[in-house]
């Protein structure tokens, strides 16, 4: 019986289908093949015109296929319920993140229900009463809107730098508030977007990264290259801040314009440490000169650490550095090493073990390091001049999306959440051994009691078993029967650790399931985790998603027909991998700001920086594995695709909107299953991370009433 109602349900799901696309059909892509040759082999791009997205045709284009998304997608029955309730739910309660505490002040960010977007913070200790510092929406119009992307608080508290960005584009301006009275100053930075603004001992000054001017006749790829960290002193004009490290500044310092320069600066320790970011690639290249030492291009630094030291994270105090490292341990250990005497051995402090060291942070009383135990976080606190490391009670078990220390107070500030869990920020004392709640945050009201999760494994093509977590209603009953979503990452050596969504409620309750495929290309069983999803090695990843999804439908929480999987940004690669390999396997799919023609994804502006993660088209290696991954390239004519909503934003600085636009002309083309290719385009927003509150909740609308209907949810059903 429940084969024959899926079938069914399936079968009208397609006829509804091609009766939506066939009222309007979405305006077709002109082809204009190009032919490349690389390296003997060829390959034809028919729609490498998108990528010019300014010439009018692409514009006119992608305009056309959004008017048609918002049209298909109005229509849906039940999606105005869907998205009321999904407001509902996100305006329940109120969300506060990065906490950070400086000299008895805590600093945070604040969305409270009926706030679009969030807001900078000040309180003086816990039990003081909060102030408004900084309210994005002011600033906002109908047209556009701003959002804040980062803040840093000088070392006394006085000052807070904060990038301030529009329409989600990253594009930071940085401008300092006082926090005594929320005034601004005149200082203004623009090319900003890194901003990591280092606090002097002074409180009056900063060393911060500047992206290099462009002119008109720059290239895209050109907007990351060359940059450089400045140090800017409040009050004087930031064009003529003196640049202290980077490109072809200093002869005893050595980069390539692609590199990213910044500092690091605590006030335990009288060194500071040029940090070179080579790209998107995990290990870092340190320099260390002293504080009163810098000063422009005679600066003395000292290479105190290369790429093969494998350096992923650090804290300074004194003249020790405290190094995570994966050199020789793939789960990372902790190293030290002498800046007054770099030619001294790194000492081991903290050896390498079956979790995955992550962090480290240096408080007044130790060290902390924080950990990923299967999964689960861990913090471990290490006395300073020996003795042994001390695993810490915590609160619950789940996962620490944060974590803030300052050598100038004891203890660690931590923030916890599961699946099931709402996050709270806790304040662990070593003098009573406790993590305490702070009361920063308030509980989030959304009953989440009905709701359980399930950690298990799947078997990958190679044999590897793959980490899997599965989100649902605990009366579930495993007939197959479940619409399913399906996220996969698998990169950067990134985590995709528990985390407590109060929207995702809105999805569960209407008998959906919610799973992550935690596929190699991630960091979840540390370096090797990691190498074992990238450049040659990605159909890992590919093959690892493919493996979570034939779980499900074995064990019988969903089917083919009911299952949708989803990658966003580099997770593009891995949906768009999973539905080109095996169509049949999906009746759904999301691809979110995704990269899908990866053999051309170094010609966007954050292009060269992700080199050392896919590879180069330059070299024979690079391309093979680029061509295996490209999604795009891979997309056959004549073939039975899954449902697929792609979304892009006008001001994505770090997968250009081309690449969603190039993908949905494709498989349009190409499809027979009589399934809609829809693309959404938001014009006032980028990669996500600045999209208001009213932006993420009208498309997490958009992409769950979308799979309801092509999973065959009846209440979204056209009639």
């Amino acid at each position: 019986m429940r084969q024959i109602k899926s079938f069914s349900i399936l079968g009208t799901l397609f006829l509804v289908a091609g009766a939506v696309a066939a009222q309007t059909p979405p305006p077709k892509a002109p082809v204009k093949e190009v032919v490349e040759t690389y390296f003997g082999q060829k390959v034809v791009d028919p729609y490498r015109w998108m990528e010019e997205t300014k010439r009018p045709e692409m514009v006119g284009w992608m305009k056309a296929q959004n008017d048609y998304t918002r049209a298909v997608l109005e229509k849906i029955p039940a999606r105005a319920a869907l998205s009321q309730r999904i407001k509902a739910l996100d305006n329940a309660g109120t969300s506060v993140t990065a906490v950070q505490w400086v000299e008895g002040r805590y600093f945070y960010f604040k969305t409270e229900p009926g706030s679009d977007n969030r807001k900078l913070y000040v309180r003086e200790g816990l039990e003081g009463t909060e102030r408004l510092l900084l309210d994005p929406e002011k600033l906002s119009t109908k047209e556009k809107h701003y959002s804040i992307d980062y803040f840093i608080p000088s070392l006394d508290g006085r000052y807070v730098a904060a990038g301030v960005s529009v329409g989600g584009s990253e594009n930071s301006v940085l401008e300092i508030i006082e926090s005594a009275t929320g005034k601004e100053l005149s200082d203004r930075i623009d090319r900003a977007q890194f901003g990591s603004a280092a606090w002097r001992k002074d409180g009056k000054s900063f060393f911060y990264n500047r992206l290099a001017r462009l002119t008109p006749q720059s290239a895209p790829t050109d907007r990351y290259l060359k940059s450089k960290v400045f140090l800017h002193t409040l009050g004087s004009d930031p064009n003529k801040d003196p640049a202290v490290f980077g490109f072809e500044l200093s002869k005893s310092v050595s980069m390539t314009p692609e590199d990213i320069p910044f500092i690091a600066y605590s006030p335990a320790s009288p060194w500071v440490l040029g940090i070179i970011a080579h790209g998107v690639q995990n290990e870092r290249t340190l320099y260390a000169a002293r504080i009163d030492s810098v000063g422009g291009a005679a600066t003395p630094w000292r290479k105190v650490a290369d790429v093969d030291d494998a350096v992923t994270n650090l804290d300074l105090r004194g003249n020790t550095a405290y190094l995570v490292t994966h050199k020789d341990a793939p789960r990372f250990q902790v190293s030290t090493i002498d800046l007054a005497h770099p030619e001294k051995k790194a000492v081991v402090i903290v050896p390498a073990s079956d979790v995955v060291v992550t962090s480290v942070g240096v408080a007044k009383d130790a060290l902390y390091v924080q950990d990923l135990d299967g999964g689960l976080g861990r913090l471990r606190r290490v006395p300073f001049g020996g003795g042994a490391a001390e695993i810490l009670a915590l609160p619950f078990e789940g996962a620490i999306s944060a974590m803030t220390t300052d050598p100038r107070r004891d203890g660690a500030i931590l923030q916890m959440t599961s699946w099931t869990k709402p996050p709270l920020w806790y304040t662990y004392d070593p003098k009573t051994g406790k993590a305490v709640d702070t009361k920063l945050a308030p509980p989030s009201p959304v009953d989440f009691s009905g709701v359980d999760s399930a950690e298990v494994k799947a078997k990958s093509a190679d044999g590897t078993m793959v980490p899997l977590s599965i989100v649902y209603k605990k009366d579930i009953v495993l007939d197959g029967s479940h619409p399913i979503w399906l996220e996969g990452y698998g990169a950067y050596g990134i985590t995709i650790d528990p985390a407590f969504s109060p929207t995702r409620l809105a999805w569960l309750e209407r008998g959906g399931v919610f799973a992550v495929a935690h596929v190699r290309g991630g960091g979840e069983y540390g370096e090797d985790w990691h190498r074992g999803g990238m450049l040659l090695t990605k159909q890992h990843t590919i093959d690892d998603f493919l493996a979570c999804a034939q779980y499900l439908i074995e064990k019988k929480y969903t089917s083919p027909a009911h299952l949708a999987g989803e990658g966003t940004s580099a997770g593009g690669v891995t949906i768009g991998g999973a539905i080109t390999q095996r169509p049949d396997l999906f009746g759904a799919a999301l691809i979110r700001v995704g990269d899908s023609d990866a053999l051309r994804s170094e010609l966007m502006e954050s292009g060269p920086a992700n080199i050392p993660e896919f590879g180069t088209v330059k070299t024979e290696e690079g391309f093979k594995a680029l061509s295996a991954m490209d999604a795009y390239q891979h997309v056959k004519d004549a073939t039975a695709y899954p449902a697929v909503l792609l979304t892009t934003g006008a001001n994505d600085p770090r997968v250009a909107p081309w690449q969603a636009g190039k993908m949905t002309a494709r498989l349009q083309a190409a499809t027979s299953s009589g399934k809609p290719i829809l693309l959404r385009v938001d014009y006032d927003a980028g990669h996500g991370l600045g999209s208001t509150k009213t932006q993420r909740d009208e498309e997490l609308a958009d992409e769950e009433s979308f799979l309801f209907w092509q999973l065959g949810v009846p209440e979204f059903q056209p009639k």
